[in-house]
């Protein structure tokens, strides 16, 4: 069995404001002017997003072609569900490597030395002020029309009194007609109270086409479209080809990679050979405590496909498909020009030195 990590869960329809939290260390005579910090390994998002179309039968389904004059394909003559995969998105984001912990060590005559970590101890600047980027991600919304007339305010006393299915579909389009005809006769100015200005006219209108909407449904069904998406979490220790990343069925949306009742859909993760990877130095241990350890991520080339189409294809920084390379710490004692070093918190490669 191939060795990957994936977990899965629902997201729920919501809008998120996240700031990623930043913590400012110093190094002090208290703790050996030294601070501990986590190198990132690369995860993938992937965000998912599908459409769950539920339709619900007419109660008259049977009547709407005899009394509406209604095509077939224009009514619902039962209760389904079905679900669409529209479209697959892939993000990367850092996540704390325990097993990439380092101390960070700096001399006592180094000019008031400090470093910005994020709040799970990933390192984000030394020697330099650090404001995170502010993340923002909204919700896909739901497709629902709700209605400002209750159902059961439409019916009149001949449809409650109808006696049985045949006639109260009968009364049901007759009432459809009769509505269809006031607003007609508004339109033409052919009533006898016409409302008295343009809102007026706009309320009454919205309030019979309401209504007609109401009767129509007890032939038609209705159909009600929700957008929504999950996402699935990957963590890549190795090259990945045609892997089954989750399965989707019409009838249940995303479901477990084991269960057949779904489609699979595939990942390819390809190890792009960006970075030369060294041979391990076994001194290279002894050096670190007086050293900035930083990443040098690699690439990778996401593909995501069923059998028939290409769903997403893209390029990522994938640490793991990288190396790490060392600082010594002895560019920070300069007192009259701190060094200053700013990282990728997500990757923990190094974004700028200024001296």
């Amino acid at each position: 069995m191939k060795n990957f990590f994936l977990s899965i869960f629902i997201l729920s329809s919501f809008v998120l404001n996240a700031q990623t939290k930043v913590i400012k260390t110093n190094a002090l005579k208290s703790n050996n002017y030294g601070v501990e910090y986590i190198l990132p390994q690369t995860q993938l998002i992937i965000e998912v997003e599908y459409s769950k179309v539920t339709k619900k039968s007419g109660q008259y389904a049977r009547y709407a072609s005899r009394y509406l004059g209604l095509p077939d394909d224009k009514i619902n003559f039962e209760n389904q569900t079905i679900y669409t995969l529209d479209n697959v998105h892939v993000k990367d984001q850092g996540i704390p490597n325990k097993d990439q912990t380092y101390l960070v060590e700096f001399k006592a005559k180094t000019t008031a030395p400090f470093v910005y970590l994020t709040s799970d101890g990933m390192i984000c600047t030394i020697n330099a002020e650090y404001t995170p980027e502010e993340e923002k991600e909204t919700s896909i919304a739901t497709e629902k029309k709700e209605s400002f007339i209750s159902p059961q305010s439409i019916f009149t006393e001949e449809y409650l009194h109808a006696g049985s299915i045949g006639k109260m579909a009968e009364v049901a389009a007759k009432n459809i007609y009769n509505i269809r005809e006031t607003r007609q006769d508004i339109l033409m100015g052919e009533v006898e109270n016409m409302p008295k200005d343009g809102e007026a006219m706009r309320i009454v209108l919205a309030g019979l086409e309401e209504q007609e909407r109401l009767w129509v449904e007890l032939f038609t069904g209705t159909t009600e479209t929700k957008k929504g998406k999950k996402r699935i979490y990957l963590d890549p220790t190795m090259e990945l080809s045609k892997d089954i990343l989750f399965r989707f069925s019409k009838h249940n949306g995303i479901v477990d990679r084991e269960d057949l009742s779904g489609v699979p859909v595939f990942i390819n993760l390809i190890d792009l050979k960006t970075v030369e990877i060294p041979e391990l130095d076994p001194k290279r241990k002894a050096k670190e405590p007086q050293s900035v350890v930083y990443n040098v991520p690699g690439k990778a080339q996401v593909e995501i496909f069923t059998a028939d189409k290409s769903i997403y294809q893209g390029d990522h920084e994938i640490t793991q498909f990288g190396t790490t390379q060392i600082l010594a710490t002895s560019i920070f004692e300069d007192k009259t020009n701190p060094v200053k070093i700013y990282f990728y918190p997500n990757t923990g490669g190094i974004k700028q030195i200024i001296n």
